[in-house]
C-alpha cells in the first residue's frame, strides 16, 4: 500500500532526475528552473508535514 509520503518522495526523485538529465543534456532553458522549484516545495512541504523521518 502506498502512503502519502511514498508518493511524494517518488515524485521528488522522478523530477530530480528530470533536472538532472536536463541539466547534463543541456535543454529546456528556464524549465530546468521551473522543476528545480517544484522540487524544493515538495520537500518543504514534506519537511514540514513530519513525514520525512518516517521513511
Amino acid at each position: 500500500m502506498y502512503t502519502l509520503a511514498n508518493i511524494v518522495w517518488t515524485v521528488i526523485v522522478i523530477l530530480f532526475a528530470l533536472w538532472l538529465i536536463g541539466f547534463l543534456l543541456h535543454f529546456g532553458g528556464s524549465l530546468i528552473h521551473l522543476i528545480l522549484l517544484v522540487i524544493g516545495v515538495l520537500v518543504v512541504i514534506n519537511w514540514l508535514s513530519g513525514r520525512g523521518a518516517r521513511v
